[in-house]
């Protein structure tokens, strides 16, 4: 089994623009909403804009164990990174992190007083990781259906401590 690393992990997220943010409710059940990731820091941090009103924000003080998943089935490539979560004020990473697209939820721009920063930071990265694409796949699951083989996938997985 291949071995990766945590820069590895940032390779493999960061052209993946939109992750899965899971968090836990004040009853027990784990919430999910899809967030715009603004990208893996050196450290392993995961970045997120949001509102300071945001239900994840509550969820997220009451509970900081989140878990955050990319999705890139057009490259066989899921990671889910665990880690704890933190609301972060902090005008010159929103700075740094802004993009016009955010305009959209934050029409008074960057300096708008309810926008706020998500930083994960992250603990471990689970990863599962084909070198086939979705053709090559989809013909080696066929294979496996008409031979009455099991279907094996050459791809990697794995976990990556932070």
């Amino acid at each position: 089994m291949e071995t990766k690393t945590r820069e590895d992990i940032r390779e493999m997220v960061k052209d993946i623009k939109f992750a899965m943010l899971c968090t836990n409710d004040n009853n027990g059940h784990i919430r999910s909403r899809p967030m715009g990731t603004q990208g893996m820091d050196e450290a392993g941090n995961i970045w997120f804009l949001t509102a300071k009103d945001s239900g994840k924000i509550d969820e997220i003080k009451s509970n900081a164990h989140v878990c955050v998943c990319y999705s890139s089935p057009s490259d066989n490539t899921y990671v889910c990174i665990m880690g704890e979560a933190e609301q972060v004020d902090d005008q010159k990473k929103i700075d740094e992190f802004w993009t016009p697209f955010a305009k959209a939820w934050f029409p008074e721009g960057k300096d708008d007083p309810n926008l706020t920063l998500i930083r994960v930071m992250a603990h471990e990265a689970e990863y599962w990781d084909s070198a086939s694409n979705k053709i090559i796949v989809g013909l080696k699951m066929l294979s496996s259906i008409v031979t009455g083989k099991e279907y094996t996938d050459e791809g990697a997985y794995g976990t990556v401590k932070f």
